[in-house]
């Protein structure tokens, strides 16, 4: 059977940041492709307190066979403490573009 694919997503609080982890993603064949969301609005708890901060929305387009990898990865080279990490199945789309995301997911 072929391998799922699932859309991941982390935030960055530094647009060349979010630019790093997406490279270096699409470079490892970790993701087919990355999208990065113009900054965005996040309101947040944390230490005790409501947060709020400009950050980037990182979206990672890969096969679950590689989302493991690909969680590793990122969370060797994220800066936060406790990075969003967020994972979302693809139940549709192009039969192209899914094969697409299978094949340049494949190590090698």
């Amino acid at each position: 059977m072929d391998p799922e694919i699932v859309i991941a997503q982390t935030t960055s609080d530094d647009e060349e940041q979010a630019k790093t982890l997406a490279r270096g993603a699409v470079e490892s064949k970790l993701a087919a492709g990355v999208h990065i969301d113009a900054p965005i609005t996040a309101f947040y708890w944390w230490q005790g307190k409501v947060e709020a901060a400009q950050e980037w929305r990182i979206s990672y387009m890969t096969s679950s066979d590689r989302l493991p990898a690909l969680e590793a990865w990122l969370h060797e080279r994220h800066p936060y403490d406790v990075p969003q990490w967020v994972t979302l199945p693809v139940t549709g789309g192009s039969e192209a573009y899914l094969s697409w995301v299978v094949d340049e997911t494949r190590p090698g």
